[in-house]
């Protein structure tokens, strides 16, 4: 078994003399002693739920818990025993640092532990050559498998952990044209989405509808849907929050949400040239459909599926859980919907926290893929790209900007460190500032993977 550097161990003996004095109640929503504890003692993992806020700095994070519970309060993800930083940039095909990742690469890098070039998913940088993955390892190793996300399923996030592509563009059999040496008709597995109901992982919810409506146009299922493909596979498709509650353990589950990206859960007016009049976000979208489950949902029944299928199995199940769309939002320079979505991701960090107070042979650990534009500025600032003011929960006004790209151009990603944080088996190896492909490593030994 892995053992902490004495500077680590060190630190985490620290950090657990301060948290023993700050116990409070309530189950899975306070640091407590006995989870900082067992954070630094270390041990087997029986699961792992691993949640990714896509894009999700800490501008981000202190943008929504200004927001929403005020500059003094505190969100679930800020709850964790444990926090500490990781770098995240990708590499050019010769190895040399490409210090702004995008998912691909920066999810690539947590999945296999291997860094590779932007926009590849799970392959080499130089050679192109797919990479085992956390969760093609669990699944090898008898652990029950899922991923939850709110863009498509064959977006980079998802995509990492189940599929090997060239680009991350080859989402379904139609969208193959960068990646002519995966298609089936050249022996390769495929698009993204064929992989990923190939791998039979357990529980697939998120959007991406279109992809899998795709005809399947070599191999086995030649002229039949993804989705069809699926059904073949034994998976239960499921549409909405009402069918996705009433799916049954027993059998893999396909939950397709949207056509594309789920929609956001909040609205309100995107930044702009010269800055915006003082706006409260709304916090109902009229176009996200009344039977659309939330990221907390979605995440409490994949909990709930791969429970009831490994309860009688030595090994317990791996979960990764993606708020995807604080990048979505980034990149439109869209406060009220990132923000949104932010609270949304918090939510889904309480369900696995309050699962894992329950079972405390748990690891989980939040982080982002990546750093993004948001930036909260001083209200008689006149910064050069969008902006807009918002007027808090606390009643106060607050300034953000979005200035990393061309005012009517997609903002871009930052190369800042991001942070992660954890609580349960080999939590402390988050603790200082480690890279991205550090969390691979942490993931596998916690899980004792082969």
């Amino acid at each position: 078994m892995h053992r902490p550097s004495r500077s680590r161990l060190a630190t985490a003996t620290a950090l657990l003399a301060a948290v023993a004095v700050t116990v409070s109640a309530g189950a899975g929503a306070t640091d407590t002693a006995h989870q900082a504890r067992n954070a630094v003692q270390g041990g087997k993992a029986r699961n792992v739920i691993l949640l990714i806020g896509d894009g999700m700095g800490d501008s981000e994070i202190t943008l929504a818990r200004d927001y929403t519970v005020g500059a003094g309060g505190r969100l679930n993800m800020d709850r964790f025993p444990l926090t500490g930083a990781y770098t995240t940039y990708a590499v050019h095909a010769d190895g040399t640092p490409d210090y702004v990742t995008d998912s691909a690469a920066g999810g690539t890098g947590w999945a296999t532990g291997v860094k590779t070039v932007n926009g590849r998913i799970s392959k080499t940088p130089g050679t192109d050559k797919a990479v085992p993955t956390v969760l093609e390892l669990a699944q090898k190793n008898g652990y029950a498998t899922g991923s939850v996300t709110t863009a498509e399923l064959t977006d980079a996030t998802p995509a990492v952990l189940a599929s090997h592509a060239t680009d991350r563009s080859c989402q379904g059999p139609a969208d193959m044209a960068k990646c002519p040496a995966d298609t089936i008709a050249a022996g390769g597995p495929g698009s993204i989405a064929e992989q990923s109901v190939s791998h039979k992982v357990d529980v697939l919810f998120g959007g991406g509808r279109q992809r899998f409506e795709q005809k399947v146009t070599d191999g086995r299922y030649k002229g039949l849907t993804v989705t069809d493909q699926a059904r073949r596979l034994g998976y239960q498709v499921v549409t909405d929050d009402a069918s996705m509650k009433a799916a049954k353990p027993g059998r893999p589950v396909l939950g397709l949400f949207a056509g594309g990206n789920v929609p956001v859960e909040w609205t309100g007016r995107a930044a702009a040239v010269g800055g915006t009049d003082p706006q409260r976000c709304v916090t109902s979208n009229p176009g996200r459909p009344s039977g659309t489950p939330s990221l907390a949902d979605s995440a409490t029944k994949a909990i709930q599926l791969l429970e009831a299928k490994q309860k009688h199995a030595r090994n317990g199940f791996f979960l990764q859980i993606e708020g995807a769309s604080i990048d979505k939002q980034d990149h439109s320079a869209d406060p009220c919907g990132q923000i949104g979505e932010t609270a949304a991701f918090d939510r889904a960090v309480k369900v696995a926290r309050d699962y894992a107070a329950k079972h405390p042979d748990t690891l989980v650990v939040t982080t982002a893929d990546h750093g993004h534009t948001s930036q909260i500025v001083p209200l008689e600032a006149t910064p050069p790209g969008l902006s807009s003011t918002l007027v808090t929960d606390e009643g106060r006004r607050l300034k953000v900007n979005y200035s990393t790209n061309t005012p009517g151009r997609s903002q871009e990603h930052t190369g800042t460190e991001v942070r992660i944080a954890a609580q349960g088996p080999l939590a402390y190896r988050v603790l200082g500032v480690t890279d991205q492909t550090d969390l691979f490593t942490t993931l596998r030994e916690a899980l004792r993977l082969r």
